[in-house]
């Protein structure tokens, strides 16, 4: 299986590996993502980013994390940036569902804070 970070992502969008006419739109819109999730607490301190598609998925979430829904995330955020469904009923559907993960994430991440606090205890 492919990690790489913008694979992932243009195989949700429909667009196929091969082709990069809109790879830096796309990473623009992938690195928007990142940074609001540094905002809810992913990631490291100092911020994450991608430049290519060398940079995997293990990069940014370690495999025993509870944060597989950043894909997610990531996918809607770039989605709605990148390629806003026509209809008001689907962009209003998607922003809701950005809305929902964003806040799971921030609980997702408030208890893994709270478990490594618990151990270190």
């Amino acid at each position: 299986m492919n990690d790489s970070i913008l694979t992932t992502i243009k195989q949700m969008l429909g667009i196929t590996e091969e082709y990069t006419h809109f790879d830096v739109h796309v990473i623009t819109h992938i690195n928007t993502a990142f940074a609001i999730l540094n905002q809810l607490g992913v990631g490291p301190d100092n911020g994450f980013f991608i430049r290519d598609k060398e940079v995997t998925w293990g990069e940014l979430i370690p495999s025993d994390n509870n944060l597989e829904l950043v894909k997610t995330y990531t996918h809607a955020k770039t989605q709605i940036l990148f390629d806003p469904p026509l209809a008001a009923a689907a962009i209003d559907a998607l922003s809701k569902s950005i809305a929902e993960l964003e806040w799971r994430i921030s609980c997702a991440v408030d208890f893994s804070n709270d478990k490594k606090e618990e151990t270190n205890e």
